[in-house]
């Protein structure tokens, strides 16, 4: 079966395509940042900016984008815009970036579509990029991302408390996500 690339496409996974951010992506992506549970998740609070000062930052985002972030836009095989994915603080010398994932239209919550996303995204910089540790870190109470950081390879190294609660933080090295392949590929030959 013949798959359609997707304009901007980066990366697929077997649910999900990575695709380059687009100004038609702004309105989802406010609607998100305005959901109150979606900001807890993130220990923040949701914004409160106007659209149209959004919508202007949006735009200048992607006419100036930044060598130290990368932003896409998740689908699915249907085409609908159902999340976001970030490797921001990409640090070369240290060969290392976080990452952050968001699916944002709770049709996809519990279906493992962040996992798919998560799993596109690591493939994508482990053979697109010279990085060789990724990083998030995740409240402690939200055991639904941490066990899809999990399956995607991800392993908890340490804790950090901040004033807006306590995270796990986790990592995927290059060299175990090597070997995990190899393993998966091994297994898909038999």
């Amino acid at each position: 079966m013949t798959k359609t690339i997707v304009e901007g496409e980066v990366a697929r996974g077997d649910r999900v395509v990575l695709r380059s951010k687009r100004v038609a992506d702004a309105e989802a992506d406010y609607a998100w940042r305005k959901d109150p549970e979606l900001a807890s998740y993130d220990a923040s609070k949701p914004i409160s900016t106007a659209f149209e000062d959004y919508l202007a930052l949006y735009e200048d985002d992607l006419a100036h984008p930044t060598p130290f972030r990368r932003s896409f836009a998740v689908e699915d095989s249907e085409g609908r815009h159902i999340g976001n994915v970030m490797v921001y603080n990409i640090d070369v010398l240290k060969g290392e970036a976080e990452v952050g994932v968001t699916i944002g239209e709770r049709l996809y919550w519990s279906r493992g579509f962040g996992t798919d996303t998560l799993k596109a995204l690591v493939g994508y910089v482990f053979t697109e990029t010279t990085l060789t540790r990724l990083y998030l870190k995740t409240l402690d109470w939200n055991l639904r991302a941490q066990r899809c950081f999990q399956r995607a390879g991800f392993v908890q190294y340490n804790t950090s408390r901040r004033s807006n609660g306590t995270f796990i933080l986790m990592e995927l090295r290059r060299s175990d996500w090597e070997v995990r392949e190899s393993d998966d590929n091994r297994t898909r030959q038999v």
